[in-house]
C-alpha cells in the first residue's frame, strides 16, 4: 500500500520535478541530461562496465564526492576486478568525481520514478550499490531489493534540523530503510536517531566519519611556489583564503579583512564562495567594500600577480584543495550564517590552522574535534573574526603550532575506510 500510494504521487509530481530540474539547468547554463535521469545509460558508461560485475556508489554533490574519496580507492583495491560506477545530481558534483579519476564511469542519479529506476537497474546490473550518507528513495530501494542487489548507507548523519523531520515522517522512511542490507552512520548519536525513524537494528552500525581518512601531509615549499605562480599569488605573501563562503558572509569577513589588511602590503585574500554562480554577486560585494577582484576564470599563463588591494576570486570548480595549500591560514565559511557549517577537515589535512564561526550544526562533531585537539579557533562574530586574523597573521609560531594539531587530529581520528570495508565484504559475501 506505501508503494502504491508514493508511486501514485510520484506520476503528479513527476512534470513539477522535471520542470524544475530544466529551469535549474538552463539557469545554470548545463544541459539538462534527461536521458540519464530516466535510466540511460550514455554509451561511454555503458562500454566502460561491460564485462565486469559493477560497484555502484552515490554521492549528491560535491560534500559526499569528497568524502567518498577513500571509500572508492578502497573498493579500488579490494576489487580490482569490478567496475566502479558513481553517479552524482549535482553537475559540481559529477566535475570532482570526473577530476579525481576514481570511477570508471559517472552519471546523474535517475529520478526516483520506477520506469526510470528499472530502466537504469536493467543496464547497470550492478552487484552492489553504496549511498552516500542519507540519501532514501523509496523506489530506488525496492527495485534494488527486488533485484536481490544489497543496499549500503555510507558515511550516515543525521543532523539536528534533519531529524527533527525524519522522526515526523518515520511512517514514510521506515519502508525504505529496512531494505538497506548495512547502515554505517558517522556517531552512535546518528545510529540511535537512524533507529528512532525505523532503521532495522541488527542493520545499523558506527563506522565512524569517512572524511577523517583523507591523506595528510604538510606541502613544500617548492609545491607552494609552484601553485602560488599558477594561481598569481606574490611568493613572500602571506595567503589568507575564505572558502565555501555564503550570502551574507562575505561582507562580514570582508569588513574583517579591511581592518587587518589596512597598511599591510604583504597580504593577499583568496575568496571561494561556495556556489560559483554566485561569482558576479561576490565581485559587487567585493567592490562595495573597496577591494578589486580578478576571477580565477580569467587568470592567463604568467599574469601579473595580484596586488595589496586585490583579491583572488574563485569561480572554477574542483580547485579548492589546491588554493588550500599555498594558503598560509583557512576561514572556512557557512559557519558565520546559518546554513551549517563546511569541511574543517580538508584544509587541517594540509597542517593547515582554520577559523570557522558558530553555525556548525552540519558538522558538530568535526568542529568539536577541532576544538579539542587545538587544530582551529571558533569565533562568535565579525569582531571575534578580526582578532583572530591578526593574532594568526601575527604568528608564524602560532600558525605552525595550530596546524601540526589537525595533522595529529587526522592521524587519531582515521580508520572509518577499514571498517566501511568490512561490512561490505560482510554483505557482498553472505
Amino acid at each position: 500500500m506505501f508503494y502504491l500510494a508514493y508511486n501514485i504521487c510520484s506520476l503528479f509530481l513527476l512534470l513539477p520535478v522535471i520542470g524544475y530540474h530544466l529551469y535549474r539547468s538552463v539557469s545554470r547554463g548545463r544541459a539538462p541530461a534527461f536521458a540519464e535521469r530516466f535510466g540511460c545509460l550514455p554509451l561511454t558508461a555503458r562500454a566502460a562496465l561491460t564485462g565486469r560485475p559493477v560497484l555502484w556508489l552515490h554521492a549528491v554533490s560535491v560534500g559526499e564526492a569528497i568524502a567518498a574519496r577513500p571509500l572508492l580507492k578502497g573498493l579500488r583495491e579490494d576489487y580490482p576486478d569490478h567496475a566502479l560506477l558513481v553517479s552524482t545530481t549535482t553537475e559540481t558534483g559529477r566535475g570532482v568525481v570526473v577530476r579525481d579519476g576514481l570511477a570508471d564511469a559517472v552519471i546523474y542519479f535517475p529520478f526516483d520514478f520506477l520506469p526510470a529506476v528499472a530502466l537504469a537497474f536493467s543496464r547497470i546490473h550492478p552487484r552492489l550499490v553504496v549511498i552516500m550518507e542519507t540519501e532514501i528513495w523509496p523506489n530506488f530501494n525496492l527495485v534494488a531489493s527486488r533485484r536481490g542487489v544489497p543496499l549500503i548507507l555510507a558515511n550516515g548523519r543525521i543532523s539536528d534540523r534533519s531529524f527533527i523531520r525524519y522522526r515526523q515522517f518515520r511512517w514514510f522512511f521506515h519502508h525504505p530503510l529496512a531494505m538497506f542490507s548495512g547502515l554505517c552512520m558517522q556517531t552512535e548519536i546518528d545510529r540511535e536517531r537512524l533507529l528512532a525513524i525505523g532503521a532495522p537494528p541488527e542493520r545499523t552500525v558506527t563506522c565512524g566519519n569517512l572524511k577523517y581518512d583523507i591523506p595528510y601531509h604538510r606541502p613544500t615549499d617548492g609545491e607552494r611556489r609552484t601553485l602560488r605562480r599558477r594561481f598569481a599569488l606574490p611568493e613572500g605573501a602571506l595567503i589568507v583564503t575564505a572558502a565555501s563562503t555564503h550570502s551574507g558572509e562575505e561582507e562580514l569577513f570582508l569588513g574583517a579583512w579591511r581592518e587587518v589588511a589596512a597598511g599591510r602590503d604583504d597580504l593577499r585574500l583568496v575568496l571561494v564562495p561556495r556556489h560559483p554562480e554566485r561569482a558576479a554577486e561576490v565581485a559587487a560585494v567585493s567592490a562595495r567594500s573597496g577591494i578589486s577582484c580578478r576571477r580565477r576564470s580569467s587568470l592567463q599563463e604568467a599574469a601579473a600577480p595580484i596586488g595589496p588591494n586585490q583579491l583572488l576570486l574563485v569561480d572554477t570548480v574542483g580547485e579548492l584543495m589546491q588554493i588550500y595549500a599555498l594558503s598560509d591560514l583557512v576561514f572556512v565559511g557557512g559557519s558565520l550564517v546559518p546554513t551549517g557549517g563546511h569541511n574543517l577537515l580538508e584544509p587541517a589535512s594540509l597542517g593547515l590552522p582554520s577559523l570557522f564561526g558558530p553555525c556548525m550544526t552540519n558538522f558538530r562533531e568535526i568542529a568539536a574535534l577541532t576544538l579539542q585537539y587545538g587544530a582551529g579557533v571558533q569565533v562568535a562574530d565579525q569582531k571575534e573574526l578580526t582578532a583572530a586574523l591578526r593574532d594568526f597573521l601575527a604568528s608564524a609560531e602560532l600558525r605552525q603550532v595550530i596546524g601540526q594539531n589537525g595533522l595529529t587530529l587526522l592521524s587519531a581520528a582515521g580508520g572509518a575506510t577499514e571498517r566501511h570495508l568490512r561490512v561490505v565484504a560482510q554483505v557482498l559475501h553472505r
